[in-house]
């Protein structure tokens, strides 16, 4: 079983979610974590995790054999993302806008350009107690995250019960990778006007990929009742409502995990039921179509 926790913006306590259901689920199952948010990954900080493997993430790329290149211009015109530029004698490769075609390698026509690999980042494995956890660490300046937070996804382990997908936030490509082929999307959201908009865009995106989904609705209190309306009409059922408090603020920023409090901790558990309820339900109804 596959869940993940994604949020259709940032700060709206996704992370806070999803390392309280990985520290609950663990109690009575093999959990794997695994955090494709890399471009600013944080989940480690409240799971402390014994880290045991480091390899470096690489994608393809062009580099220009000087001696061969006629300056032709054909890399150039052949790349889409502009990430080649030819200017008199010299040929200019900006890394960070390449996409590893390999268009310009392809139709070189003397052959001057040549694929090398190229580090974008790194795919950190690690445990904590019985619990497997691997993020990545996009490359400071790198714009392109969707091969890294591919290898965190291909990191799952065979042994896991139960795997726990910490999206980055927001609807773009990274979420699309990060989230794709899950069984089930918890959204996390809050109830004001950016919390609805960004909820609307979040679930259009799981629909498009087919992915049941359920929303969790943090500091409740604080909003109006806008996104529970819209809750009701797409059908959508909300699994939590967490009211705001400022001891979980206190928490967050002393990187502690909320549910080490047991009155968390029981709601956490009750939350991991009614998804994995819904998540069991949903697939059922999936395979009797």
């Amino acid at each position: 079983m596959q869940i993940a926790v994604a949020s259709g913006k940032g700060g709206t306590g996704k992370t806070t979610v999803a390392t309280g259901l990985a520290l609950v689920a663990a109690e009575r199952r093999r959990v794997q974590f695994l955090d494709c948010d890399v471009e600013a990954p944080n989940a480690h900080v409240f799971l402390s995790p014994q880290w045991v493997e480091r390899q470096p993430v690489t994608v393809p790329a062009p580099e220009v054999d000087a001696s061969t290149c006629t300056h032709c211009g054909t890399c150039a015109r052949v790349c889409a993302f502009g990430a080649v530029a030819v200017v008199p004698n010299h040929v200019m490769i900006l890394p960070q806008m390449c996409h590893g075609c390999g268009g310009c390698i392809r139709f070189c026509p003397t052959g001057a350009m040549r694929e090398v690999q190229r580090k974008i980042g790194t795919l950190e494995k690690g445990t904590v107690g019985t619990m497997l956890f691997a993020h990545g660490v996009l490359e400071v300046g790198e714009a392109i995250s969707s091969p890294l937070i591919a290898a965190v996804r291909a990191a799952v382990h065979p042994a896991a019960d139960l795997v726990l997908v910490d999206a980055p936030p927001g609807t773009s490509c990274p979420v699309l990778h990060a989230i794709n082929g899950v069984d089930y999307c918890l959204l996390v959201t809050e109830p004001t006007p950016f919390g609805m908009h960004d909820l609307d865009l979040a679930v259009q995106a799981v629909s498009r990929l087919g992915i049941p989904a359920g929303v969790l609705i943090n500091r409740a209190d604080v909003g109006d009742d806008r996104v529970e309306r819209y809750c009701r009409q797409r059908g959508l059922p909300v699994l939590m409502r967490i009211r705001w408090d400022a001891h979980l603020a206190e928490l967050y920023a002393q990187g502690r995990p909320v549910v080490r409090l047991p009155r968390w901790r029981d709601r956490f558990r009750h939350l991991l039921s009614s998804l994995l309820y819904h998540a069991e339900a949903a697939r059922r109804e999936g395979g009797n179509r």
